[in-house]
Order: structure tokens, then sequence, then C-alpha cells
């Protein structure tokens, strides 16, 4: 890899400890002669992230979600410092973080690309997800009638709490809490899971990776939608709207240790048995 000369750093102050490491790896990169930018701000300032090499996130996986879409339209890869709790996506430890700078600043690291959602409601902008797209009943209250169609083919419509639409990376997230399924992040698919749906026969669907998916509001009354993107609240649809979700064109590149292992993480994350404890993430 090209060394990195050029780092920005996207820092969640109100988590534990990330001010005091984000100012110790700035003096430490400025040391090696990087040119630093550093922000506090959400949404990114506007330019942050123009002509640096790489920017490093001190947080957690939330603070990731947050700087993922621009980062991804900008193609500058993350490093994701966990100072949060389960670090799916900031997977470096600050020990990590300090004891790797001068390996990952000299270029010898490896990166993974990760896919995005593409949501676009009626004619508005599209966003961009990297975990999930979630679309519900704006008052959490009822449920809601969705219908799903594939590439203009009906799959069915859905009388459930919502629809949750997942990446791979998104899929050990509230996908996995729905009951969807865990899929590898190199996966070329998306997951659709219906939340709490009135049948039994209703689980997960896999798509592939070039697939366009429309949904439209079916419900009772034309109940208001809730659309969010990583958490993050969208406009509802106007009535008559579709909301379309495919996977985006763009990526997300992540910076790994070499020989990074995904299932390391989802073991040690999940606590699933098989010497969790011994593994090194």
């Amino acid at each position: 890899m090209t060394p990195i000369r050029r780092l920005a750093f996207v820092v969640n102050a109100q988590k534990s400890g990330a001010h005091e490491l984000s100012a110790d790896l700035i003096s430490r990169a400025e040391a090696a002669g990087v040119a630093t930018r550093v922000t506090r701000d959400f949404p990114l300032p506007e330019g942050l992230l123009q002509d640096v090499d790489a920017c490093c996130v001190i947080g957690g996986d939330g603070t990731l979600l947050g700087a993922a879409p621009a980062a991804a339209a900008a193609g500058i890869p993350l490093l994701g410092v966990n100072r949060g709790s389960l670090g799916f996506l900031t997977t470096w430890t600050a020990e990590e973080a300090r004891d790797y700078l001068p390996t990952l600043l000299a270029g010898d690291f490896a990166t993974q690309e990760r896919a995005l959602l593409s949501c676009r409601v009626g004619n508005s902008e599209p966003v961009s997800a990297l975990n999930d797209i979630l679309i519900k009943d704006a008052s959490n209250s009822r449920l809601v009638r969705l219908e799903v169609f594939a590439d203009n083919e009906l799959v069915t419509d859905y009388l459930c709490d919502g629809l949750i639409f997942s990446t791979p990376t998104g899929s050990t997230a509230y996908n996995l809490s729905a009951g969807g399924p865990i899929i590898h992040p190199d996966a070329e698919v998306l997951a659709m899971t219906p939340i709490c749906p009135h049948t039994l026969s209703n689980r997960s669907i896999i798509f592939r990776a070039g697939v366009r998916l429309r949904v439209r509001n079916l419900s009772e009354n034309a109940c208001d939608l809730v659309i969010a993107a990583d958490g993050r609240a969208r406009p509802a649809p106007a009535a008559g709207d579709a909301i379309e979700i495919s996977l985006s064109p763009r990526r997300l590149r992540l910076i790994q240790r070499r020989h990074h292992s995904h299932f390391a993480v989802v073991r040690t994350k999940l606590s699933w048995s098989g010497g969790a404890a011994a593994d090194k993430v």
C-alpha cells in the first residue's frame, strides 16, 4: 500500500478515553511527518476527507457508520479504533492503534471492501448505508403492510412491524437481532428480514447483488413510515412514493491488520464457543 502522508481523524468525544487517544495518535503521526486534521463534529464537515490518504475513526461502531458514506464517496479508507462496546467495525484496540501506527503510516496494511446500500424515496437523492435500511411505522405503535418487488417481480406483501434491508456487514446488527442470517462480508448479496411478521412462514430472503427492490406502503389509513439509514432517520415518503433499495456501486474500504479474520471477530464479539477467549482479532 502507498504510505499515509495525510491523515484525518474523526473523534467521538463522548466515548471514554477517545480525546486522550486521539491527541496521542495525532502527536505520533505529526512526529512522523504526517499532516493531520481532526473533527469532533457530526455530520462530518465538508472537505474533511478531501486530499487525505486515510481517516482514523475513534469511537464505536456508530461513529464509523456516521463517517462511512463520506469516506466511500471520497474513496478514503477508514481505520476504526474502538472506544465503544462491541466493535464489529472498529476492530482496532487503542493499544493496537498505538503499536501499529508506524507500520500503518508506512503503508503496511490490508484493506477490506464492504458493500453499501443505496436507498431512494420517490425523486429524492439516494442515501447510503453501510449496515442497513429500516422501514417501519413512524409511531412505533402500528403494524405496517409493505409490498415488495424484486426487479419488477412481486415478492410478497408483509404484515409486520417493519422490514430490515441489510448488507453483509450489517448482517450482525439489527438483522441478526431480528432472526436474520450472518453473512460473510465478501458475499455479493443483500438480505431482507421482516420484523415480527404475522405469519410463521415468512423468513429472511437473500437477494443477488444486482437486484433492484421496490417497496410500497399498503398499510390501512396510509400510516406514516419512517426510513432509517444506519439509524439516521430520513424524510418520510409522500403518499404513493416508492422506496427503492439496491446495493450501491460505491464500496467502503476498511483498514485491517494483515491476516485479519472476520470469523475470529464474530466468535469473540458474539461469544461463540471454540476457544473465543484465545482469539486475537
